[in-house]
């Protein structure tokens, strides 16, 4: 930032200013590096600090495709694309279903959206009924093997 040269009691000092945060500054000198703390009114700003919590996708994207041997094998949860309501529930627990197959409509954005089997199998559980709202990310449908 800024570069200044003292001399105190004969003795040469190179000070440079790195960071200056609240009342706390980082400075330099002679290539040694010193926190001091400024005695000065601390102005606050009006503008405000943006914290933002970490988003974990709820998505099955980053999951890998393959499972392990040990792993549990053919059950596979149906979530939320998208926040909205169920508007039509076309499946109940013990039916079969296929790749591609209809599980559900839901309205999402002033748009109905099909909710599509991932994969074949027998449905488990339904967590949704008619008219319920949900988030994105809920799950709607277990599918078992």
């Amino acid at each position: 930032m800024k570069k200044f040269k003292f001399s105190i009691q004969g003795n040469n000092y190179e000070v440079e200013i790195q960071n200056i945060e609240d009342n706390i500054a980082e400075v330099e000198v002679n290539g040694s590096v010193y926190k001091v703390e400024i005695h000065r009114e601390i102005k606050t700003t009006k503008t405000p600090v943006l914290v933002r919590k970490q988003v974990i996708p709820s998505s099955e994207a980053d999951k890998s495709k393959t499972s392990s041997p040990s792993e549990r094998k053919g059950a596979g949860l149906i979530k939320a694309p998208l926040p909205g309501t169920i508007l039509e529930v076309k499946v109940r627990p013990g039916d079969i279903v296929k790749f591609g197959d209809k599980l559900l409509v839901m309205e999402a954005m002033k748009m109905e959206n099909n909710i599509t089997a991932d994969r074949e199998g027998k449905i488990a559980a339904v967590k949704v009924n008619q008219g319920d709202s949900v988030l994105e990310g809920d799950i709607l449908i277990e599918i078992g093997s």
